[in-house]
């Protein structure tokens, strides 16, 4: 039964082998997560409270595929995508009375000056200091799941190949995650560019069935801004 549960959630269980580019091996646990993701943020762009939980799903599946690749930093992440989609289940979820101020809108004219200051602050000095950041949250994360797994060991930490671009992803998800726990229009804004993005990341690294899907993510985000700005509009 063990053996079983460990193929099911080993990245080593392939699925299919894509030969696009330089070949991609798309594992079970891969593509599920995949697959709930995609549910997550179309339910969500149909302003259904019960995307959280596939959104739930789909980080506690990343996480594992992150920690068998050793990317612990990211692993981390997770964790912070974990909370927000439960926070999210519970504001999305409460009486109509407690939620009369939680409908779809946009960011008062001071909020989008705060968040724009504030997110190009946060991109420039993690793009400065992405390598001692991530390796710290890496060290962390190992510290942390020694205390389980005590013969785990430190990855190799490697340097950044594209620091700009990696931190404009990680500090607009972020900030997308957030707003979108709060239906606000901008997160659906935010999705597109990061997916955008993220289609140029995955297209340099050769990985092109990564890049595909964010091709598929950022017609359900364009989707999700076209609703969220037309519902904004009613309310």
């Amino acid at each position: 039964m063990f053996e079983f549960i460990n193929d099911a959630f080993s990245i080593k269980t392939i699925l299919y082998h894509f030969t696009l580019g330089n070949g991609y091996d798309l594992s079970y646990i891969e593509a599920i997560g995949t697959v709930f993701g995609l549910l997550c943020i179309w339910y969500a762009s149909q302003e259904k409270r019960f995307n959280f939980y596939f959104g739930l799903i789909n980080v506690t599946l990343f996480a594992i595929i992150f920690y068998q690749i050793q990317l612990y930093a990211n692993l981390l992440l997770q964790i912070f995508f974990w909370v927000m989609n439960v926070y999210g289940l519970y504001a999305w979820g409460r009486s109509s009375s407690e939620a009369e101020n939680l409908k779809i809108r946009w960011l008062t004219l001071p909020q989008l000056a705060l968040t724009i200051i504030g997110s190009l602050l946060a991109i420039a000095l993690l793009a400065l200091y992405i390598n001692p950041f991530f390796n710290g949250l890496t060290i962390i994360a190992v510290k942390l799941m020694q205390l389980v797994v005590p013969n785990l060991t430190l990855p190799t930490l490697q340097a950044d190949p594209d620091p700009l671009m990696d931190a404009t992803v990680t500090v607009l998800s972020i900030v997308a995650m957030v707003q979108m726990t709060r239906k606000l229009v901008e997160n659906w804004l935010l999705w597109v560019l990061i997916d955008l993005i993220s289609i140029v990341l995955y297209a340099k690294q050769g990985v092109y069935f990564m890049a595909l899907e964010y091709v598929l993510l950022t017609f359900i985000a364009l989707n999700g801004s076209l609703a969220w700005i037309k519902a904004a509009r009613q309310k």
